[in-house]
């Protein structure tokens, strides 16, 4: 059996480690080479999602919020996913990334079909599904050290 150190309440959670493996083939000599990466970065992950409230780190976020990996946005100011209109985004197409995702909720709303267009147009790929898909492939994204915000719509 082995004994578990139990922390103290209130206590930091120390970093979780990802060892991140690369692997590099070289054809000319036939070698293969695995390159192992220790990531402790700090980067905003969603830890949970409940209908109302989003667990960001060791925070809980209520509200409409923009996450990306090195910045919250909190009290995102939109009403609906079909009214959502591109200067709406404008503070998640700030941050510069590949892919906004948009969490449009509980279930699946399609906003104005031009908005996706107008995003491909400043070579952002905009995403769409409910919020707690958008909060799964965030994280997926960040391990992944790709440029993603996620856009999330979070009723109470």
């Amino acid at each position: 059996m082995v004994a578990r150190r139990r922390r103290a309440p209130g206590a930091a959670r120390a970093a979780r480690r990802i060892i991140r493996t690369t692997i590099h083939e070289h054809p000319a000599n036939d070698k293969t080479t695995v390159q192992l990466n220790r990531d402790t970065s700090a980067a905003n992950l969603i830890r949970a999602y409940e209908p109302g409230r989003i667990r960001v780190a060791d925070r809980w976020l209520a509200g409409h919020v923009i996450v990306a990996p090195d910045r919250l946005i909190e009290d995102w100011r939109v009403e609906t996913p079909a009214g959502l209109a591109l200067e709406h985004l404008e503070p998640a197409l700030a941050l510069q990334p590949q892919i906004v995702l948009l969490g449009t909720g509980a279930a699946l709303e399609w906003p104005d079909a031009d908005l996706m267009a107008l995003c491909a147009a400043r070579a952002v790929g905009l995403e769409i599904m409910t919020t707690a898909a958008a909060c799964r492939t965030f994280n997926v994204l960040v391990h992944e050290q790709r440029r993603v915000v996620a856009a999330l719509f979070n009723a109470a």
